[in-house]
């Protein structure tokens, strides 16, 4: 199907992944796991729609394809670092992100973007908790960036050690606040932190299912709801170990149809109904049951009284008898 919608511009993405993590004793941060996911990957993930993804770190496996860039000298901080990455950008707008934050998302990302291209300022950051900017999660306009960048090259002979509010000083910016998108992992308590509120009851299964996507390879949004009563039908209708073979089942007829979505409901829908149906049967058995039973009572006592007359007819085989 052709969408008359326009297509939402294309944008490029510099996710800077490297330095010391001296808080976290030298560990290698980008690749820390929060919700069985490497940091790097779950930042990859919320902007997964850039048209080109730069990575200014040494390569590393990630959960999609990026290309990358490393700053001269390596070390150089964060500046250096954003400049080599936009070395390799052509889009008007380009997302500026740090490697170490597990809670951004898409729609953070759109938010972001929305906001910049809505006025006139030539980039808009988020803010975290304490109000504070948050440069490294931000979106920009390519050419103030590369403007404001050699303006630094040329009053300081060099981008080396200068810290980002040099660069961010020269911008006009716009801000969003965020406390939850706009939290990083600094140090083995904030990982703790985001490994915490990721198993709480209202993220816990957004996340895992966002993982076990990444996990496999699948891109496709399916709307869970769905399937969660799929398999509570199953488990209710048929039996428990019924729901996680049913789903599974639904998922391969999906995969088989090289459907998308939609796929997915339709054989969710019929799977659904099916287990209805089962259930229907058994209950009707239940009834038929109930309503029997009063009439094989009703056998069994008039057959005990036959055999209580036949005890005491003349004749018969009672106590008095003969």
């Amino acid at each position: 199907m052709t969408s008359n919608e326009p297509s939402e511009p294309a944008y490029d993405a510099v996710v800077l992944a490297g330095g010391g993590a001296r808080r976290l004793g030298g560990a290698d941060k980008p690749g820390v796991r929060v919700g069985g996911r490497a940091l790097l990957d779950r930042v990859l993930g919320a902007c997964a729609d850039a048209r080109t993804t730069v990575v200014v770190a040494d390569p590393r496996p990630t959960a999609r394809p990026v290309r990358w860039a490393r700053e001269d000298p390596p070390g150089a901080g964060p500046v250096a670092a954003l400049d080599a990455g936009v070395r390799h950008t052509a889009a008007d707008d380009v997302l500026v992100l740090s490697a170490d934050l597990p809670f951004l998302a898409a729609d953070t990302v759109r938010r972001l973007l929305t906001a910049l291209r809505a006025g006139g300022a030539e980039g808009t950051m988020l803010t975290d908790a304490d109000g504070c900017d948050q440069p490294l999660v931000a979106a920009y306009r390519t050419a103030a960036l590369r403007r404001e960048l050699a303006v630094l090259t040329a009053d300081h002979g060099g981008l080396t050690g200068l810290p980002l509010r040099r660069l961010t000083a020269g911008l006009d910016l716009t801000r969003v606040s965020d406390p939850v998108a706009s939290f990083d992992c600094d140090t083995w308590d904030d990982i703790a932190t985001a490994r915490a509120r990721i198993r709480e009851h209202g993220h816990v299964l957004d996340e895992w299912i966002s993982a076990v996507k990444d996990e496999l390879g699948i891109d496709l949004d399916v709307d869970t709801g769905v399937l969660l009563d799929l398999a509570r039908d199953a488990a209710h209708g048929v039996a428990r170990p019924a729901a996680p073979l049913t789903t599974f089942l639904v998922g391969y007829a999906a995969a088989q149809a090289q459907g998308g979505p939609e796929a997915v409901s339709e054989a969710a829908r019929k799977a659904a109904a099916l287990a209805l149906r089962w259930a229907q049967e058994a209950e009707q058995d239940t009834a038929a049951r109930h309503d029997q039973a009063p009439q094989d009572q009703a056998q069994q006592d008039q057959a005990q009284q036959g055999k209580k007359d036949k005890a005491v007819e003349p004749g018969g085989s009672g106590p008095d008898a003969g």
